[in-house]
């Protein structure tokens, strides 16, 4: 490309999607990799803790969210999230990726009638409570991704989180007019999303965001939405990662129809979110969401494959399961690159302190080895 990259203002990506062709953008992305991330490729081994299916929001993409009395509509207990947990340690897993619906007891009783019987009147508050639970009792570290966070929520949760998440999804707020995939789901507000992720940069809370490809959002958009999580993180420097996902159709969705982005469109996403976000952040994408093809997003530019579950399913995407780890290493591999584990923090946050609070530092000291990834990393390499 003619242009130096970090002169390319929002017209000169728009011209490049458009118009650049694909094994230019592939090499140009791979080139910036490579300059920030050198070989190694990264991924979180992880138990997945559905905390609660029960959410307030209808957007027509999900199969996650549940009413009360649906099959699958549940709020775990104590009892249940610490069972789980302790599965994941047992398999060796360091990260614990809560997951729920977003604020379920502002329209269903059975959610505050729950959260009443535990001593609760938020779920945001019984999240929190749950991720100290695990930390303490299994020393796994918590990845709160709940939705939507007010300051007061985000400041507990980073007392036991080694991370938060929150997708910010695309930007544009047409997505929330009638007959897209938001139109139903109040916590979709953009504004809202981007200021959950800026209250996260000013408490200083590693934080992992994203967007969500195929969902009828244009490219202009998707462009847009990487160069407002750009803006936050260079003022605040907390993003830690960011997630290219893909839309897949499932029958039971009101958008079972809706066409899923091809393999090309994917890759030619992850490389402008690689040139809009530089060489040193950290670009990742579901391999289970391209099943057999998940090897060829190495060739956009991501440096990490997220989290991997060798004892949970993903349950957002039920159907989609991870390749085994084993697989995910000989694939990664065998194209020159090393997979390396890390924790839910990433490397790079591990020694900035203000990042932790204290009982977090201590357990990121007792797991992290010299580099910031995870300390018994080698048992990886052995599988």
């Amino acid at each position: 490309m003619q242009t130096t990259l970090h002169t390319l203002a929002r017209e000169d990506i728009v011209r490049l999607a458009a118009q650049a062709p694909l094994s230019e953008l592939l090499t140009t992305a791979t080139g910036l990799r490579a300059q920030g991330k050198g070989t190694a490729i990264t991924f979180s081994r992880k138990v997945f803790i559905p905390l609660t299916t029960l959410c307030r929001d209808y957007c027509s993409y999900c199969t996650f969210r549940k009413d009360p009395g649906q099959p699958g509509a549940h709020f775990m207990t104590p009892d249940g999230v610490l069972a789980l947990a302790d599965r994941g340690r047992q398999a060796g897993c360091k990260e614990a990726l809560f997951s729920l619906g977003d604020q379920p007891e502002r329209i269903f009783p059975e959610a505050r009638e729950f959260l009443s019987t535990q001593g609760y009147s938020r779920t945001l508050d019984y999240l929190a409570a749950m991720c100290e639970l695990v930390l303490e009792k299994t020393g796994l570290l918590p990845h709160a991704n709940p939705g939507v966070m007010d300051r007061a929520a985000l400041v507990r949760l980073k007392d036991s989180n080694a991370s938060v998440g929150l997708m910010l999804e695309n930007v544009s707020p047409r997505l929330m007019r009638d007959g897209l995939p938001h139109a139903k789901a109040p916590d979709k507000v953009p504004a809202l999303r981007l200021r959950t992720i800026e209250e996260a940069g000013k408490l200083a809370i590693a934080f992992t965001t994203g967007i969500l490809i195929g969902i009828g959002e244009t490219m202009e958009e998707r462009i847009d939405s990487l160069f407002a999580i750009r803006t936050l993180h260079e003022k605040y420097g907390h993003v830690q990662e960011v997630i290219i996902q893909n839309f897949r159709a499932k029958p039971e969705i009101p958008m079972a129809a809706h066409p899923e982005p091809s393999l090309e469109d994917m890759l030619r996403t992850i490389a402008v979110a690689r040139l809009i976000l530089g060489p040193h952040m950290n670009v990742q994408a579901p391999p289970n969401l391209s099943y057999d093809d998940f090897p060829r997003l190495l060739e956009a530019g991501i440096n990490d494959w997220g989290g991997i579950s060798p004892v949970t399913k993903d349950f957002i995407n039920p159907e989609a399961a991870w390749p085994q780890i084993a697989r995910l290493k000989a694939e990664t591999e065998s194209r020159g690159f090393a997979l390396r584990e890390r924790l839910a923090l990433y490397p790079e946050f591990v020694s900035r302190e203000e990042f932790l609070s204290p009982r977090v530092r201590h357990r990121v000291a007792e797991v992290a080895d010299a580099n910031g990834l995870a300390r018994d990393a080698a048992h990886a390499a052995r599988i």
